[in-house]
């Protein structure tokens, strides 16, 4: 596949709006290892599109399979599936924030070394990544991908322990960031979640084997128990054992500090259906409406969502306020990334290639707008257009999470703090004449708090990760420190 990248109707939308970097999803001990996994990245296709990979070991040789696009691209074709035999296999779905767009990044990433081969998938960002790639590369090492995945495959290979589990191990100690992280050798499948459990990773069961996967939505696709939480900074050993028993063994790899999830799994990342962190994603982001509505309240005649996201926070909302909730926007979920060439002619349909104005729900009414978050600004300006061009009396924007200010260096792939919406304006009320609203709240960060973790913000020690909402970061960002969060990497065309 040619890997040169032009712009595509949607990059100009979707560059408005926030993407996770990757899922993953792991079993063991399965005759259907690979048929499952498959089904399980289809369930956790939403945390990336870009493409898709599994690899999978027969007992004699690993085998991989990687492609650009979606997961029902490629997956559901028999033929495909058969290349992956084994009862062990590892997946990814992958949206790229480090490295170029390329098959080459397409993880799961394999490697033969000295103690065999290994293939490693994450989801997440290590900031410290590019920092270890420079000392790696000039320490004489070759890498053959721009994904920082391939760090530590070089960690693991330079490592002196003499285990596949202890050189994993001896690794991620060295690396920094928020991620979790599936790795499969012959026998064994090793899970980890980083040491402030910014990214979250899930074990379960299916017929007695374990499963790994970056939410519970995956797990229930297939019909699999949710045994538990992997823990921030636990890595997990299962093996095959010669009599085919497996065995599990969980250790501590890291420094004991408190777990901090990622709030926007909660705002925006996790499907409604999945349970993280023990709570029900779905509850959260209703809850979250309903504080909006007591933080916010207006009077109006309808809630309308912008869908998908906000559908939650606006029937919290409209149950909240008693303001009767209806689907004023209509989401056309068939509109592909290169649906059709971007002429300026196209462009000026704006957002409604994916969303139309439902006039019967709108017109002559005063509608409260509920969104999950807001970026650049730029789709809300064209939405609230919309809304009014449909015939809305007024139109007051309610966005049900606190502004963004500062960006992401774990995985979420945010725009340059420049370029968010609120720090282009001194004030709401700049902002809100921009987007072209009557009003426009945004929930506070207390609020944010109240609807995941039922308490306020502890500042002291603050229970969830919420930088882009604080600018508190909760590891070192050496790279960005060190100026190389941003360095460019040799980029090379292919077509495979």
């Amino acid at each position: 596949m040619n890997q040169s990248h032009s712009l595509t109707l949607n990059d100009e939308f979707d560059g408005d709006t926030l993407h996770e970097e990757c899922g993953v999803f792991g079993i063991l001990g399965h005759d259907d290892a690979s048929t499952l996994t498959a089904l399980g990245l289809h369930a956790l296709q939403h945390r990336g599109q870009e493409a898709a990979g599994i690899v999978s070991f027969d007992g004699l040789r690993f085998h991989s399979e990687r492609h650009m696009g979606l997961v029902g691209d490629h997956y559901t074709n028999p033929t495909t599936l058969a290349r992956l035999p084994g009862n062990i296999s590892i997946g990814h779905n992958r949206y790229s924030t480090t490295g170029e767009v390329a098959l080459r990044n397409v993880q799961p990433l394999f490697a033969e070394l000295e103690v065999g081969g290994i293939a490693i998938a994450h989801n997440g960002n290590f900031t410290n990544g590019l920092t270890l790639r420079r000392q790696l590369i000039a320490g004489g090492a070759i890498c053959q991908s721009t994904s920082d995945t391939e760090v530590v495959l070089h960690l693991i290979a330079r490592s002196r322990y003499t285990s596949t589990a202890d050189r994993f191990i001896d690794a991620i100690r060295q690396m920094e960031g928020g991620y979790s992280m599936l790795a499969m050798t012959r026998t064994k499948l090793i899970a980890a979640r980083d040491p402030t459990g910014i990214r979250p990773l899930v074990m379960g069961e299916l017929d007695g084997k374990p499963i790994f996967a970056s939410e519970t939505c995956a797990l229930d696709i297939i019909g699999a128990k949710f045994i538990r939480d992997v823990e921030n900074g636990e890595v997990i050993i299962c093996e095959i054992q010669p009599d085919g028993s497996i065995s599990i063994d969980a250790r501590k790899a890291g420094n004991g500090q408190p777990e901090r999830l990622c709030l926007f799994e909660y705002v925006y990342f996790a499907r409604p259906d999945s349970v993280v962190g023990g709570r029900s994603v779905y509850v959260a982001r209703k809850n979250m409406g309903i504080n909006l509505a007591k933080e916010a309240p207006v009077d109006a005649d309808v809630v309308v969502p912008v869908p998908d996201g906000g559908t939650p926070a606006a029937l919290g909302y409209a149950q909240e306020s008693g303001i009767p909730f209806e689907y004023g926007i209509i989401r056309n979920h068939y509109v592909g990334r290169t649906f059709i060439e971007p002429t300026q002619q196209i462009r000026a349909f704006g957002v409604k290639l994916k969303h139309s104005a439902n006039r019967a729900m709108i017109e002559g009414k005063r509608v409260v707008l509920v969104d999950d978050s807001v970026v650049r600004g730029t789709t809300s300006l064209k939405i609230v257009q919309m809304i009014r061009d449909a015939g809305a009396k007024e139109v007051h924007l309610r966005v049900a999470s606190p502004m963004i200010y500062y960006p992401d260096f774990y995985g979420i792939d945010t725009p340059d703090r420049e370029k968010l919406l609120a720090n282009q304006y001194d004030s709401l009320e700049a902002m809100c004449k921009y987007i072209g609203a009557d009003s426009l709240e945004f929930l506070s960060i207390n609020g944010l708090y109240r609807a995941v973790g039922g308490e306020d913000r502890n500042d002291a020690r603050p229970q969830f990760t919420d930088h882009y909402f604080t600018g508190d970061y909760p590891t070192r960002l050496l790279d960005k420190d060190g100026e190389t969060m941003g360095r460019k990497v040799s980029l090379l065309a292919t077509n495979g």
